[in-house]
């Protein structure tokens, strides 16, 4: 099933239009779910799993764990038994989605912003329909909203709305901080709890090294999935020739015809992209890559799959 996108759907979202994306959210399934790179020849990174409650006890055999041993049966019967766990049904998925200005921009398809908001409805309404709480940390230069996990419906409209009613829609350009990625990263890292689900959505431009120690850390103890989105013009100029090209106030001609200039903007872009690869690699995170001119639905269906 598509998930198609009218002129203002392709710039903006609103809360009826993440709402809309309940129904094929449904194919989505985020249970023991592992993300896999085949779209671009990424990574694939096992998740590390939920987190584990008791469920009883029986006698112990040899080669269980010690540290399992349940000492107060132990106590009362006199013979060792060990614990049995079983994995929690319920873990806390959270979204972290970038509306920094840069993310405010396509030349095909729906702007970066509009793809990782559309992409963050899908998976906080297929978190809610697996019984997982939804939370995150929605971002821009200038304003951070910080939301922790609520189970079902409710969970999912809380971050509906805050995604379509954020300020950075207002595109008026103002500037902010040039650290607003490290400082969400920061917040999401005070709101997360071991054993937690999380997907970042973003383009990962102008990302520092203490943004990236945030990200290793995170990594360590719950299960990290990046969203990479970008525009087919950031990869490679379009065919040679001169363009007018315009962010709605300011106006500037591209000449693309310089073969020299085209070798090094194409060669930015897949520096970007591989550093992308990169970190997500050393740090064992999924890693799923989407086109504007993409459909976020198919891109996460196939992307994510169930795990034996």
């Amino acid at each position: 099933m598509s998930v198609g996108t009218n002129a203002n759907e392709a710039v903006s979202v609103t809360v009826a239009d993440l709402v809309q994306l309940a129904r094929p959210a449904a194919t989505l399934k985020l249970g023991r779910t592992q993300g896999r790179a085949s779209l671009i020849g990424d990574y694939l990174s096992p998740f590390k799993g939920r987190g584990m409650e008791f469920d009883e006890s029986r006698p112990y055999q040899a080669g269980d764990d010690v540290r399992n041993l349940n000492w107060r049966v132990m106590a009362r019967t006199g013979k060792p038994f060990t614990k049995l766990f079983r994995e929690e049904r319920e873990r806390p998925v959270f979204l972290w989605v970038d509306l920094r200005q840069r993310m405010l921009f396509a030349t095909r398809g729906m702007f970066k912003a509009v793809l990782a908001a559309r992409a963050a409805a899908l998976i906080a309404w297929a978190a809610s329909y697996n019984g997982d709480r939804v939370g995150g940390v929605i971002f821009s230069e200038r304003e951070h909203h910080e939301l922790k996990p609520t189970r079902g419906k409710r969970g999912v409209l809380r971050l509906i709305n805050r995604l379509a009613t954020h300020p950075a829609w207002s595109h008026n350009g103002e500037g902010g901080s040039d650290d607003a990625a490290y400082e969400a990263l920061l917040r999401l890292r005070h709101v997360v709890r071991p054993g937690s689900l999380v997907f970042l959505l973003s383009d990962f431009g102008g990302l520092g090294p203490k943004t990236q120690a945030h990200l290793s850390q995170l990594a360590l103890h719950n299960e990290l999935t990046f969203f990479f989105v970008h525009d087919p013009f950031e990869a490679e100029l379009p065919p040679p020739g001169t363009y007018r090209l315009s962010d709605g106030d300011a106006e500037w001609v591209l000449d693309a015809t310089d073969r020299g200039y085209r070798s090094e903007y194409s060669a930015r872009f897949e520096q970007h992209h591989a550093d992308v690869r990169r970190l997500a690699r050393r740090n064992r995170i999924a890693l799923i890559s989407c086109r504007t001119d993409q459909d976020p639905l198919a891109t996460l269906q196939h992307g994510l799959f169930v795990g034996s």
